[in-house]
């Protein structure tokens, strides 16, 4: 009798833990079904290449990815607006400042990648993982090829020499790019000393900052002054422009990289986070890591004219052509922490 009963016991066991591993089998087989095969991504970036990519993306791992595009302050404010309903898996901005603001706004989260960490140098990512550079662009000296002389050319600080008194074209401060210039300033001499930089700077500009980077240097090559501070894929656009006119303003300027024997030129990024509320998280992480490969730098090095973050992939030949340079290491997210400080700094000097 106890015989039978353990038979019993032990065919019962056999029968529930057959139940469970099938249950458990049909479980995973509904997990891999309903994972998504979607990613919502909010873009700054507006190139051609950038859509190539997308799509070779979306031909290698089968996911789609929708794509809202719209400027860097309303894709911010869009996420703040929409909190922990926002669709956003992923963010791709330009410029550190940015990127640091979307993260100090609680707008991006951490996440682990040892991919990204053994691609992307650590001074052009967020020490937390936050975000992570994608392309760099360096901020340099235009000059005009038939009126000065590169060795005349040193650093930045070299600006505020008297020598350039009326001849330095620049954007205005509320330019991003320049805010981040100048909170580069401000990390490696002191507030007090950009300031002073600053104040000779616009005592040496020859017009009160209009236009973008491609305008100053139209405006050296046209005369109104000798000096411009731009960003390179910018001249790489006019070099490469279907209008004449800006094809002499890029063959009518050098290109020179300031403190070459210091810390090195300022550079800066576009950048990708992951949204705080990705509802597609893994698609997001394979997204980025995807864009930081080496096909991908290569893309987008070889068609927009910028710098690859990933050290094992090649500029483009043009830049090349410009010759190789030391680039500042200063970690990038001192760019977004110091931005509020630069602001106000171009406020004090009057650098409109």
């Amino acid at each position: 009798m106890k015989k039978s009963i353990l038979i019993a016991v032990i065919a019962f066991n056999i029968l529930t833990a057959c139940k469970n591993e099938n249950k458990d089998k049909i479980n995973q087989t509904k997990e891999n079904t309903n994972v998504s095969k979607e990613l919502n991504l909010y873009t700054h970036r507006h190139y051609p290449t950038d859509q190539e990519l997308f799509a070779q993306f979306e031909k290698e791992s089968g996911i789609t990815i929708n794509v809202v595009n719209a400027s860097a302050d309303e894709l911010i404010q869009k996420m703040t607006l929409e909190g922990s309903e926002s669709p956003a898996d992923v963010l791709i901005t330009v410029d550190a400042g940015r990127l640091v603001r979307a993260s100090n706004s609680g707008l991006l989260q951490s996440i682990s990648s040892t991919v990204l960490d053994s691609i992307i140098p650590s001074h052009l990512r967020d020490e937390n993982g936050q975000w992570f550079g994608l392309t760099k662009r360096a901020r340099v000296i235009a000059y005009a090829k038939d009126r000065v002389k590169p060795e005349d050319l040193s650093t930045y600080e070299n600006l505020a020499n008297d020598r350039w008194k009326d001849k330095i074209l620049v954007r205005s401060s509320g330019n991003i790019y320049n805010q981040s210039l100048m909170a580069s300033l401000i990390a490696n001499n002191g507030e007090e000393v950009a300031k002073s930089w600053a104040s000779k700077v616009v005592e040496n500009m020859a017009r009160s900052p209009k236009g973008n980077d491609r305008d100053q240097v139209k405006a050296v090559v046209a005369g109104e002054g000798d000096l411009a501070i731009v960003n390179t894929y910018y001249i790489g656009k006019l070099l490469n422009s279907k209008k004449p006119e800006e094809v002499k303003a890029g063959n009518g300027v050098g290109i020179f990289f300031p403190n070459q024997e210091g810390r090195g030129a300022h550079v800066n990024i576009s950048g990708a986070g992951v949204a705080k509320y990705a509802p597609n998280k893994e698609n997001a992480v394979k997204f980025i890591e995807f864009l930081a490969s080496n096909k991908a730098q290569e893309v987008f090095g070889k068609a927009n004219y910028e710098y690859p973050v990933n050290p094992n992939v090649e500029p483009s030949e043009l830049l090349k052509s410009w010759g190789t340079f030391k680039e500042d290491n200063l970690p990038l997210s001192a760019l977004g922490n110091n931005n509020k400080n630069a602001v106000l700094v171009f406020d004090t000097v009057g650098w409109k």
